[in-house]
């Protein structure tokens, strides 16, 4: 099946383009409008990913006035507001995706509109990127125990509450149950409840009925529908509302969902994985969860180590991110000096292996060498002085890099040393930044005081691409 992508940012194409690759679609691309229309003359296309604001109008409005009547439409919007999404459906979108969306779920939305009869490429490389996000790695005490208790419980269906600091894992643990468990062949569906307005989430998860709600023009299943037969995976269920947690309640007991705006008691078979970084006992203590719903969510209770608690690890999926990031940049990897190695093991991470994966990216992407050394990943982490007694602060920072910097260099070498500052500081402050702002350049430029341009100009001056910070 051929899909179309409709976006004036080209990365967020290629992102786009590379998933639904390796689901084994074919993609064309277009920019505006104008090119999609040209698109859908000239090709027989089976689904469009269409962005609502493009240079010569307005995609909803397209949808709306017809202009893809052809194939289902998935709107890709940075607004998530109730009437947003409401408008969207009313338009005629058979789904929305907010930005920066979620892969996993390009991924699981492209498998649910497949044809039947059409299936991904069986090849040996599609096999390894399809196992690569549920890849675990751990050789610490504490990871050889959670391999055990997730082989144990992997092939029931018992609901499963995975607890852990923010960055460790918790999706990976739940689509590794999945992949193991007898549903790997039905569909996994992930929902993060914080991220989603509490006003909509009702309709996410249980779906709605038509004039269920203003702009509700059609029926649309929630994601329990979607998950039927396979597995759900519900993330920051701590934050969920008081009103939602007693539907989720009969969910578990009574197997049974009703669609917002409905009367019909709907009959689902779902394996649930929940999962949180917060104290629920805390939160019911304090009144802001039920203890029912705590105890049918902990039938079986996994919880995620820190990464600081498990420094055996570190060297295994640092070298192992370090591969996946040059596999991805078509680069050979550079080498970790042990110097280098020692101090990633020192640091106590406090974004877990999320944060240790976006260093080593950055570390591949930016280091001018076959080798990674000490001063690269101080320069990565922003490494602090041995002071734990007060803050460093950035004058001092900046000193303590430079003659990191200058020691690697050599000073009796004949260089710009202006330029060569220029280079090292300005691609990790453009990393961090674009970072910080979930790859959107508009905001990034803002957060610098450049404008969209000039940052666009730096972006590909260094090779990096905004499309990783949105992942």
């Amino acid at each position: 099946m051929r899909v179309l992508v409709v976006d004036d940012d080209a990365s967020i194409r290629w992102v786009l383009a590379r998933v639904l690759g390796e689901e084994g679609l074919e993609v064309a691309q277009a920019g505006s409008l104008a090119e999609a229309d040209e698109a859908m003359a000239a090709n027989d296309v089976g689904l469009v990913f269409l962005d609502v604001y493009l240079p010569d109008g307005n995609g909803m409005q397209a949808v709306a006035e017809g202009r893809f009547a052809a194939a289902p439409v998935v709107l890709l919007t940075a607004e998530t507001t109730f009437d947003n999404a409401a408008q969207a459906y009313r338009v005629g979108a058979m789904e929305y995706l907010p930005k920066p969306f979620d892969l996993d779920e390009v991924r699981s939305l492209a498998r649910r509109i497949r044809p039947a009869d059409e299936s991904a490429p069986d090849t040996a490389a599609d096999d390894e990127a399809a196992a690569a996000p549920t890849t675990m790695i751990g050789k610490s005490p504490a990871m050889q125990q959670l391999f055990r208790t997730l082989g144990r419980v992997a092939a029931s269906d018992l609901t499963v509450l995975v607890t852990g600091e923010s960055g460790t894992g918790k999706e990976m643990v739940a689509r590794v149950l999945h992949e193991q468990s007898r549903r790997r062949d039905q569909p996994f569906v992930a929902i993060n409840t914080a991220a989603i307005p509490a006003d909509l989430l009702e309709a996410e998860l249980f779906g709605h009925e038509k004039g269920a709600f203003t702009g509700a023009d059609r029926a649309r299943p929630g994601r329990f529908e979607q998950a039927n037969g396979g597995t759900l995976f519900l993330d920051e269920i701590g934050d969920m509302p008081a009103g939602l947690q007693v539907k989720l309640l009969r969910v578990l007991e009574e197997g049974v969902i009703q669609r917002v705006g409905g009367r019909e008691d709907k009959r689902v078979n779902v394996r649930l994985v929940a999962a949180t970084h917060q104290n629920l006992q805390d939160k019911i203590k304090a009144g802001a969860f039920r203890e029912d719903l705590y105890y049918r969510l902990n039938v079986i209770p996994v919880h995620i180590p820190p990464l600081r608690e498990r420094r055996d690890d570190i060297p295994l999926l640092a070298e192992a991110m370090l591969n996946d990031a040059a596999r991805e940049l078509d680069m050979t990897p550079p080498v970790l000096l042990d110097e280098a190695m020692r101090l990633l093991v020192q640091y106590d991470w406090p974004g877990n292996v999320r944060e240790l994966k976006n260093v080593m990216r950055r570390l591949a992407l930016l280091t001018p060498g076959a080798a990674i050394t000490l001063s690269d990943v101080a320069l990565a982490l922003g490494h602090q002085d041995n002071h734990p007694d007060r803050e460093e602060t950035l004058g001092e920072a900046v000193n303590r890099c430079l003659r990191l910097y200058m020691d690697r260099l050599g000073y009796g070498e004949a260089v710009d040393l202006h330029k060569h500052l220029l280079s090292e500081v300005e691609p990790p402050l453009l990393m961090l930044v674009m970072e910080r702002c979930g790859g959107n350049q508009i905001k990034a430029a803002k957060m610098l005081g450049l404008n969209r341009n000039t940052v666009r100009k730096l972006l590909r001056q260094y090779n990096i691409d905004p499309a990783y910070f949105k992942q």
